[in-house]
């Protein structure tokens, strides 16, 4: 039930002792936006957790109560059995408190991981889509890294939020047990606090190891986790280079030193731990050996009832204490957890997020508490738009970070149902000029216009139907082809057809043995190369964009599919001509191929990222 005793007590004592103030008002910011966001929920929780917590400070009273009983000290005329009843009444209670905490805290756990993935996801949506992931000190973040975002750094946000009514609930019973434990023993009491000094001594001699040994751990843990995602998406690649030994060992050597950092790390916290841990302990028994005078002289009115329900209570102000640092250990978790996904997707994108936008109220359809689950928005189909004209670009430039490669100063214009092709050698920045025009990457300087209108941001405006791309190693899912055709688009049969037939697709798709409910695998694994791009490009044409973008489409294609393909794509402008069709595209290519080049309306040449010739 509990979160934040997972937390190390000297690493939680350490956080409670250095926590910067100026940096935590933030964090309670955001988790003050968290809390808000499920209120109901987190009311409930808080509720439940309060029973929890205070439930086990009645049996202190009746454990004083049963020892003064037998004692003869005991004021109140009660037998021992019913103390026991009572005893046991309140065990139950609290069973039952905890299992209805379980069921709201898990529903609530999974509202904020839910929505800060979601607030995440959203993010990186934003990112230009051919952008490399990259953080502040410039380090190429991998996707197996990336999943950890999701993962680690989600859960860090997830505890953080839900151990907020803990440390109240726990907070309200330590105050109630100390102001108990006052009325029984003043000196007794503030002797309890002796073992706090020394512990705050400890991790200040400690502090320095801790932090080596923690960062140094988090450290091997993502290089195994990257490496890891690595090898599962470069299998074929170990396996034609027969590379298998070479890469296990390099495996090995990580995860061997992921072992020895991890092993260092946990023995030092675990002997840290033991030797704190003690001193509570210690300290117990030094209380012990200054009441014991007292009891048996019955000096002060200190009774064994009293002596009992000291001892009792003492535990809530201790475990308080560990709660305490705890959440202020998760806390500044917490924010690290915060940076380390705003620079995800805000370093090399020009995006300006702050953290505040992984934690906006956003809907998730999520079931409730009474299993009930709003209905989903309908999939609102895009509009047509204004049909192009003319595609104008001047002086549009890109260049990769820390590098001299990318585009200069290009400038080019597209007539609708035109047939533009841009070739080069490779390197030339034919892929890159297609990826800045259509908004995949950033670009730095230039200007495109869409009919003598300005387009501010090219990514959320080149998309279908306006445009559609194919790249030149498409990305297809691992469902039905029906499905990674149409992408939840509203299409009958006809058009998914004809589309197809554009594409030279229908024999392939006929032979098939499932036809369109044909599970394709991951990426497409069951298709070839040629069927890949097809498949995106039949993806493409079902939209009728104005504008169509190809990279080097025909690369996996033999001559006579790829003749038929351009062929039937070129029908479609006489078909409108002779008003057949209310659809002609504009077409911009990147191609080597001769019988392109022969149709095409413009070429264009680049060389190191520069028009040659027009």
């Amino acid at each position: 039930m509990g979160t934040l005793t997972a937390i190390d007590f000297p690493e939680a004592s350490y956080y409670l002792l250095t926590m910067s103030p100026s940096k935590q008002r933030s964090i309670w910011k955001l988790l003050w936006q968290m809390i808000l966001y499920a209120p109901r929920l987190y009311l409930i929780d808080s509720f439940l957790w309060l029973l929890i917590m205070g439930l086990p400070a009645i049996p202190g009273l009746i454990i004083r109560e049963f020892f003064d009983t037998l004692t003869n000290q005991s004021q109140i005329n009660v037998s021992p059995q019913i103390l026991i009843t009572l005893l046991f009444a309140t065990g139950l209670g609290r069973i039952v408190a905890i299992f209805l905490g379980r069921i709201t805290k898990t529903q609530h756990r999974f509202t904020i991981s839910s929505l800060v993935q979601r607030n995440l996801l959203e993010q990186l949506f934003h990112r230009p889509g051919a952008e490399q992931f990259l953080l502040e000190d410039s380090k190429t973040v991998s996707p197996g890294e990336i999943i950890s975002y999701f993962r680690e750094d989600v859960a860090q946000i997830e505890d953080n939020t839900v151990g907020t009514n803990e440390i109240l609930g726990a907070g309200i019973a330590a105050v109630v047990s100390l102001v108990i434990l006052l009325r029984v023993s003043i000196s007794l009491t503030v002797f309890v606090f002796l073992p706090i000094i020394i512990v705050a001594v400890l991790i200040q001699l400690a502090e320095n190891q801790i932090k080596q040994y923690r960062r140094t751990s988090r450290q091997a843990t993502q290089q195994v986790t990257g490496l890891i995602a690595e090898m599962f998406g470069a299998v074929q690649a170990i396996q034609v280079a027969g590379a298998e030994p070479v890469v296990l060992n390099h495996f090995r050597r990580l995860s061997e030193q992921r072992r020895r950092s991890i092993v260092r790390d946990q023995v030092f916290m675990a002997a840290l731990n033991a030797s704190l841990e003690n001193l509570v302990s210690v300290g117990t028994g030094l209380i012990l050996l200054m009441a014991a005078p007292s009891i048996a002289s019955g000096a002060n009115g200190l009774t064994v009832g009293d002596f009992a329900l000291f001892v009792y209570y003492l535990a809530f102000i201790t475990e308080f204490l560990s709660y305490l640092g705890g959440f202020l250990a998760l806390s500044k978790q917490t924010e690290v957890a915060f940076e380390r996904m705003t620079s995800l997707f805000s370093t090399a994108s020009e995006n300006n997020a702050s953290p505040s936008a992984l934690v906006a109220a956003t809907p998730l359809y999520l079931q409730n508490l009474q299993g009930q689950k709003p209905p989903l928005p309908p999939v609102q189909q895009p509009n047509h738009p204004d049909k192009l004209r003319c595609l104008t670009v001047q002086n549009l430039t890109y260049c990769y970070p820390e590098s001299d490669r990318g585009i200069f100063d290009v400038s080019l214009s597209l007539t609708k149902g035109s047939l533009t092709v841009i070739t080069g050698r490779v390197g030339s920045g034919k892929t890159t000029l297609l990826r800045v025009l259509l908004g995949l990457l950033p670009h730095h300087s230039g200007l495109i216009y869409w009919n003598s209108q300005l387009v501010a941001d090219p990514a959320s405006f080149f998309i279908p139907p306006r445009s559609a791309y194919t790249p030149q190693a498409p990305q297809l899912f691992s469902y039905t082809l029906r499905e990674n055709l149409l992408l939840g688009l509203n299409r009958d049969e006809p058009a998914l057809k004809q589309a197809i037939a554009l594409t030279v697709f229908e024999q392939d798709i006929a032979l098939m043995p499932q036809g369109l409910e044909t599970m394709i695998g991951a990426k497409g694994v069951r298709l070839s190369g040629g069927q890949q791009q097809r498949s995106a490009a039949t993806r493409m044409i079902v939209r009728k964009p104005e504008l169509l973008v190809f990279d080097d489409l025909s690369s996996a294609l033999d001559v006579e599919t790829e003749q038929q393909l351009w062929s039937r794509l070129f029908a479609i402008g006489d078909r409108f001509e002779q008003g057949e069709t209310d659809w002609q595209p504009t077409c911009l290519v990147v191609s080597h191929r001769e019988s392109v080049l022969r149709r095409a309306d413009q070429i264009i040449v680049l060389d190191q990222g520069s028009i040659l010739e027009s």
